[in-house]
C-alpha cells in the first residue's frame, strides 16, 4: 500500500491541460453507463456550519477505484483554516485490496471540480466568450477561474462576494494578469457584465435570477451539491436554451434541478444530456450564439476516480509515498 501526502501529490499534479481529458473521459464513461456509481453519503454537521461526504465510483475495466471522503467547513476561514478538506482511498477492482491512501487534504477535489467547470466552459459557453463572473472568493472560486483560462481566452474578470475584503483578495491575486478586473456591487451587475458565470457559494438562497442574464451566457453552476443549497432561481433551468446536470439522477436528488423539480418547474419525467452526452458528440451541446446554457454540477465519484488513479499512477512512477 502506497501512502502519499498532499505536498507529494502537488508536486507532480497540477491544476493544467494534462487533466482535461482524463475527466472527460470519466465522465463520458458515466454518461456510456459503464460506471458503478452509489448516491452520495452525506453527513451535516450544523452546529459548525460544515459537512463531509463521501464518494466512490467504479469505471468498468478499470484496475483500480476510489472511495474519497471530503468535508467542507464554510467557517474554518475565520480561524485560519482552509475550508474543504479529505482524503481518497484507492482500491484493487479484482481483490478490493487498499492500493493507495492519498492524504490530499482535499486537493485532489478541489482540482477535479475545477477542471468539471473548464469542461461545462469548453463544451457550452461560446468559443469567442472572453468575460467571466465568479461568484464567491474562496478556493475554488479562484480554481475554477484558473481552470476557466485554460480553455478561454479571458480579458475581464468580475468577481461578487458577500465579503468585500475576501472579493479585494480575489482579484488581488490575479492582478499579475493583463486582465480588466472589476468587484460587482451585486450579482445584477455581475450578470450584465459576463459572457461567463460560476457560482461557487454554499448559499442557500438564489443569487441569480434570469432576467438579469444577458443572451449567449454560460451558467456553470457548481455550489449547490446539497438538498439545502441553492445558487439560482429554479425558473431559470424552465426559461435557459439548454440545461446540462454532470448526472441528472444526482442533481435531481442534490443540485439545481432538485429545487426546480420541487417547485413542479420541470417535470420528473423529462430528460437531460448529461456532461458526459455533450463531450462524447458536442453536437447535443450549445445551439447558437444567443443560447443560455446552464451546467449543474455536484461532483460525482466518478471525478474522484479519474483522478485518484492518475494521481496514483504518476507518484508510483516517480518514486514518491511511503510503502507499507
Amino acid at each position: 500500500m502506497l501512502i502519499l501526502n498532499k505536498n507529494q501529490i502537488i508536486q507532480h499534479v497540477h491544476l493544467n491541460e494534462e487533466l482535461i481529458p482524463i475527466i472527460e473521459e470519466a465522465f463520458v464513461s458515466l454518461s456510456k453507463g459503464s460506471v458503478m456509481m452509489p448516491p452520495i453519503m452525506r453527513i451535516d454537521i450544523k452546529k459548525y456550519h460544515g459537512e463531509s461526504d463521501i464518494k466512490a465510483a467504479y469505471i468498468e475495466g478499470l484496475d483500480s477505484f476510489a472511495i474519497k471522503i471530503a468535508s467542507g467547513f464554510f467557517d474554518n476561514p475565520k480561524i485560519g483554516l482552509p475550508s474543504s478538506n479529505g482524503l481518497m482511498v484507492l482500491l484493487d477492482s479484482e481483490t478490493g485490496i487498499v492500493k493507495s491512501v492519498l492524504l490530499d487534504e482535499g486537493y485532489l477535489t478541489d482540482t477535479r471540480t475545477a477542471i468539471a467547470g473548464a469542461i461545462a466552459t469548453k463544451y457550452l459557453s461560446n468559443q469567442n466568450a472572453n468575460t467571466v463572473g465568479i461568484i464567491g472568493a474562496g478556493i475554488q472560486a479562484r480554481l475554477q477561474l484558473q481552470a476557466i483560462m485554460l480553455v478561454r481566452k479571458i480579458n475581464k474578470i468580475t468577481v461578487w462576494a458577500r465579503d468585500k475584503i475576501k472579493a479585494n483578495q480575489f482579484l488581488d491575486s490575479f492582478k499579475d494578469l493583463e486582465i480588466d478586473l472589476h468587484m460587482a456591487s451585486s450579482c445584477k451587475e455581475l450578470a450584465c457584465l459576463s459572457e461567463i458565470i460560476v457560482t461557487t457559494t454554499p448559499s442557500k438562497k438564489p443569487l441569480l435570477e434570469f432576467d438579469w442574464i444577458k443572451k449567449g451566457t454560460h451558467i456553470t453552476a457548481m455550489g449547490s451539491d446539497a438538498e439545502h443549497k441553492n445558487e439560482i432561481d429554479p425558473h431559470m433551468l424552465k426559461y435557459c436554451d439548454q440545461y446540462v446536470p454532470d448526472n441528472q439522477s444526482q442533481t435531481s436528488a442534490l443540485g439545481e434541478l432538485h429545487h426546480a423539480l420541487k417547485k413542479n418547474l420541470i417535470s420528473s419525467q423529462e430528460k437531460f444530456n448529461d456532461l458526459g452526452d455533450i463531450i462524447n458528440d458536442p453536437n447535443l451541446g450549445r445551439k447558437n450564439k444567443e443560447d443560455i446554457t446552464i451546467c449543474d454540477l455536484t461532483g460525482t465519484g466518478v471525478q474522484d476516480t479519474a483522478i485518484a488513479r492518475f494521481t496514483f499512477n504518476l507518484c508510483k512512477k516517480n518514486n514518491l509515498g511511503i510503502n507499507i
